[in-house]
């Protein structure tokens, strides 16, 4: 955090192989797309010791919302605005977050700028839903402020759906989660305001259970065959159990 080297003596032991892995002349790193974990970043800063800044943006911001300030160690968070663009947060009252929200203020980020693109080709309706009269580019993820002028994202407000008890779903959210385990390559989730309950649809990581598979003396012929396998459903739902507690799914 204070931006020194922690040990020189683990960077000759370790951490020199690993940046040798990438050709020992690499001096930055940028991430974007889906958000780093703040343990994942702080990791592969200690792994790499480079210079490792997150960013935000989308296409139709023409790239870069926001990024890390140089020299910032604080994770979790994709930096402060990029001075071609004005940030702000709008209320979003059906998913409890508002401007008023203690101890950070939260909502949907938006921005306006010369950086905003100027419509979707030959489709005015989404092109209004995106850009309202003000010219604001809605983006429908939810951030907050974090002090510094950080801006931390949150949650996501476009993807949302109502299950039959009134419950608001995140899929994306959902499925972020749950690729954490060990055992799952993908996931899809899916629901609709007719059911309460939503369906996964996973796709295992072939890999990691034929090698739990072989630990444990389980015979099959094929990958199918081991998915049908009773104890083999049972490990794989008891990981995805763990990781949704450890995230405060909902049961």
């Amino acid at each position: 955090m204070k931006g020194k080297n922690p040990s020189p003596m683990w960077d000759r032991l370790v951490f020199n192989k690993i940046k040798e892995k990438l050709g020992g002349r690499v001096r930055f790193m940028g991430s974007g797309a889906s958000p780093l974990s703040p343990d994942v970043m702080d990791f592969l800063r200690i792994c790499f010791s480079v210079k490792i800044i997150e960013g935000y943006g989308m296409t139709e911001s023409s790239c870069i919302i926001s990024a890390m300030d140089d020299g910032d160690k604080l994770s979790g968070h994709v930096g402060s605005p990029n001075p071609a663009c004005e940030i702000k947060l709008v209320d979003v009252p059906e998913m409890n977050y508002t401007s008023d929200d203690q101890p950070h203020p939260r909502g949907e980020i938006c921005l306006r700028g010369p950086i905003v693109f100027k419509g979707y080709y030959k489709d005015d309706v989404q092109t209004k839903e995106a850009i309202d009269e003000e010219g604001w580019l809605h983006t429908g993820d939810i951030g907050l402020w974090l002090p510094g002028g950080r801006l931390k994202i949150i949650d996501r407000k476009k993807n949302i759906f109502k299950l039959a008890q009134g419950e608001y779903i995140a899929p994306e959210k959902i499925e972020n989660v749950y690729v954490k385990c060990k055992f799952i390559a993908q996931c899809f989730i899916y629901g609709d305001s007719l059911n309460s309950s939503l369906v996964a649809l996973v796709s295992v990581d072939e890999d990691n259970l034929k090698a739990w598979a072989a630990s444990g003396g389980i015979k099959y012929n094929h990958l199918a065959q081991l998915c049908s396998e009773p104890r083999a459903r049972a490990a794989v739902l008891a990981e995805m159990d763990a990781v949704g507690r450890e995230a405060q799914l909902r049961g």
